[in-house]
């Protein structure tokens, strides 16, 4: 347990500073990402703050905070304007004067509105990144759409490979995987071009959708059957089978069958030799061609026993397996404790939180979030940010009386 509320936290990124104009969690996951690798992020939001912090789950008396925000803002600095007002906008040009990226994923044409699009932007600072991240990209008949990820998972395709085996009925993943997707993908592309920027010394535009992202996401093994022109109509469909939760007496479990030796294992972990020799099942091919019927067959025998039982079985037999864990379960799993992939940490006006530590470890260094500021109030850095810009207290006070900016309560 870490319940450090400083920011001392390094990472290959320390010295590079993001601003943050990002909303929801495509973006604000992203800049978190860089913030544990040791990025300055200033998040930049409304006087009312980020939307987020009024989704559900809300876990502040204040109001302040959500689940959902503390878990895509850790690590950030927050300097709260009023980008209606031009005093705000002045604020804001002065800090991409400082900045190495800049993301935003305001609908197309917003930032230009307000005076700071890219063309605007790279005469104020010529190193800086900036990234721009929709929905559906910046042309075409949907770029005015209201978007989110259900429209994406819609779009993508992802929905259709999800569908019912009866029916064939469409179906959504439970969980926003286009918003987190891009997010993954828009911190990776950061990277690059701060790298590209260190050999050439010139700053570019990056631009993301969150459909590019989750067709590139999809296309390796889910389109398949599209990947050859011509051959769409002789290609196996990617979702022909059953899912691969299999129930046992008392809970759930997963097997993984690919190989030949995996599936020879499986067989003798069951007490089922016979299986081994059966014509449907002899090759990976005709296991494939007769999945319907192998993993029904699976699923029958599975039933039988208890599923740790059937673990330690499909172990010795070395097949790939696992519980499928609820997720009241994943906390205490003994691999995610193992691992410390979960740490506890002080959230102020929230109190403890669980958070999962970063994935990519760098060296030997501890994890970042045992340094990492908490997720930020709103405004909380808006007078440190604005003296760092040379602002004045006379200045500050002015800002503030006036609403152009929000500064953390005293």
């Amino acid at each position: 347990m870490n319940l450090n509320s400083e920011n001392t936290s390094t990472g290959p990124l320390t010295g590079v500073r993001i601003l943050d104009l990002s909303t929801v969690v495509s973006g604000p996951l992203a800049t978190m990402h860089l913030a544990m690798q040791g990025a300055d992020v200033v998040k930049v939001e409304p006087l009312g703050g980020d939307i987020n912090r009024r989704s559900r789950q809300k876990v502040s008396a204040n109001g302040e905070f959500s689940a959902l925000f503390v878990s895509t803002n850790r690590g950030k600095r927050s300097i709260a304007l009023d980008l209606k007002n031009p005093r705000a906008v002045e604020v804001l040009r002065r800090l991409i004067g400082t900045a190495d990226v800049l993301v935003q994923n305001f609908r197309p044409g917003t930032m230009e509105r307000l005076g700071l699009g890219y063309d605007t932007v790279r005469s104020l600072n010529p190193r800086l990144v900036y990234v721009s991240i929709s929905g559906v990209g910046d042309r075409g008949p949907y770029v005015r759409k209201r978007i989110y990820d259900p429209m994406i998972q819609a779009l993508s395709g992802l929905a259709d490979i999800q569908s019912e085996q009866v029916g064939n009925r469409p179906r959504m993943i439970r969980t926003i995987v286009a918003d987190k997707t891009t997010s993954i993908f828009t911190a990776q592309a950061i990277a690059a071009a701060l790298y590209a920027r260190e050999r050439t010394g010139a700053g570019q535009h990056v631009k993301l959708s969150l459909l590019s992202t989750m067709l590139s996401f999809l296309w390796p093994e889910g389109m398949m059957q599209y990947t050859v022109v011509g051959g769409e109509k002789s290609a196996a469909s990617t979702n022909a089978g059953p899912d691969l939760i299999f129930e046992a007496a008392d809970g759930y479990l997963t097997v993984g069958t690919i190989t030949d030796v995996e599936w020879q294992g499986f067989c003798d972990a069951t007490e089922r030799p016979d299986l081994k020799t059966d014509p449907r099942f002899a090759t990976a091919e005709r296991r494939s061609l007769n999945s319907i019927e192998r993993i029904t067959l699976m699923g029958e025998i599975l039933k039988a026993r208890p599923r740790d039982e059937w673990l330690a079985r499909l172990d010795d037999a070395d097949v790939p397996c696992a519980p499928v864990l609820r997720r009241s379960e994943i906390v205490d799993n003994e691999q995610v404790v193992a691992m410390e992939l979960v740490e506890v940490l002080d959230q102020p006006s929230v109190g403890h939180v669980r958070q999962p530590r970063p994935a990519a470890t760098f060296g030997d260094a501890p994890s970042p979030l045992a340094g990492a500021r908490p997720a930020p109030s709103i405004g909380e850095h808006s007078e440190a940010l604005l003296r760092e810009l040379g602002y004045d207290d006379a200045e500050i006070d002015a800002l503030s009386a006036d609403a152009v900016v929000r500064r953390a309560a005293r």
